[in-house]
């Protein structure tokens, strides 16, 4: 009975532990970039977010979707190999900030975030005896919407990440194919087959993310869905006198505002910073082409290295066998020879042996030479 007791509670610790770890895998970022670990399930972050389960089964690493960043109405929801985030106006929702590959992320996103409120709160605090218009002004000029921060964040991080896993492979790449030019073993091809299994993985994971974002490029409509504080600002002008609303919107939604009706469709800046990472992450792509390519080029040397060797083996094989029938010639006059039939014309002529050998080492000689001149001239065999 202890046993089972202690058995139970063990149960009742770990599955606790469990819980506790599910609840606590998503971390919290304000817009002054501090971070808070949320102890919520998914039907809280939906609520919290305002977005469907559809969209939020996206974020779940369970579940293979690809790269995806999808614009909703108060939320940007974000899916990029490892990184999975929620953003809205004034706070990025980031999944399992205590992954390997995401904890950099959670790290920059902290920094740069601190960093762009102080540089804001500098800018309120210089331009508090300016009138409004000029402060709208100014603040349009020095400061992106919170949404764009967080997104440049992740796309930095992810076109990086990238970036880095190519830099690795060709590194390793480049020396192991120059190596198997110089000496085709079973290793060599072992080594290049999972670097090239590697590299095809990889080109899928950058291709992903390339496509994704020229698809947000070629279409004007999702790229102003990314407008959250834009978005924000408008519905919210007309109630501007509310302290309440007013509060909540920052210093870039009053630029978003004083903008909003000269141009709701107007995506330039969205524009030119994806186009930004887009370069980088078709660069990579490049990277990894030039590297197929060179596999590729190294695949034809070897095929034609061993055509070379084939074409070597069977020129031996003719000349093996062009001996093998002039030997059997050779081998056809001494069988007869030795065939036990009585006979006499060879009593008292023992000088014959001599020249029916030597007739037929000449001739089975003189065969085999023909041969070869023959395979020659028709470009049989090399020179």
């Amino acid at each position: 009975m202890a046993r089972d007791a202690l058995a139970a509670t063990a149960d009742a610790q770990a599955a606790l532990k469990k819980k506790t770890a599910a609840a606590r895998s998503w971390i919290l970022f304000d817009s002054s970039g501090e971070g808070t670990i949320l102890d919520a399930d998914k039907y809280a972050i939906m609520h919290r977010v305002q977005i469907h389960a559809r969209d939020l089964r996206i974020l779940d690493p369970l579940l293979s979707y690809p790269s995806t960043i999808l614009g909703r109405e108060r939320a940007i929801v974000l899916n990029l190999e490892h990184i999975k985030a929620i953003i809205t106006a004034d706070e990025v929702l980031l999944r399992d900030p205590t992954e390997e590959n995401v904890i950099p992320i959670v790290e920059e996103l902290r920094r740069r975030l601190r960093s762009d409120n102080d540089i804001n709160q500098a800018h309120g605090e210089g331009r508090e005896n300016i009138n409004g218009q000029h402060d709208i002004e100014g603040v349009e000029e020095d400061e992106s919407p919170f949404e764009f921060r967080a997104l440049e964040v992740a796309l930095e991080a992810i076109c990086s990440h990238l970036d880095a896993r190519t830099t690795e492979l060709e590194t390793a790449a480049y020396p192991a194919l120059d190596e198997l030019t110089s000496k085709i073993s079973s290793r060599n091809l072992d080594r290049v087959r999972k670097l090239k299994s590697a590299m095809t993985r990889l080109t899928a994971r950058v291709q992903k993310v390339r496509d994704e974002l020229e698809q947000l490029l070629d279409d004007d409509d999702d790229m102003a869905d990314l407008y959250l504080t834009r978005k924000l600002a408008g519905a919210s002008s007309p109630v501007s006198g509310s302290p309440t609303i007013g509060s909540k919107i920052s210093r870039a939604s009053r630029a978003s505002a004083a903008t909003i009706h000269g141009n709701e469709n107007d995506v330039e800046e969205l524009e030119m910073l994806l186009e930004a990472y887009f370069m980088q992450i078709d660069g990579t792509l490049n990277k990894l082409a030039t590297l197929r390519e060179y596999i590729d080029d190294t695949e034809d040397y070897i095929n034609i290295q061993l055509d070379n060797h084939r074409n070597q083996l069977i020129q031996l094989e003719l000349f093996l066998s062009s001996g093998t029938v002039c030997l059997s010639l050779y081998a056809l006059v001494a069988g007869i020879f030795g065939m036990n039939i009585p006979y006499s014309w060879n009593d008292n002529h023992g000088y014959v042996f001599k020249w029916v050998v030597g007739i037929s080492g000449l001739v089975s000689g003189f065969l085999f030479i023909f041969i070869i001149a023959y395979a020659r001239h028709k470009g049989l065999v090399g020179s």
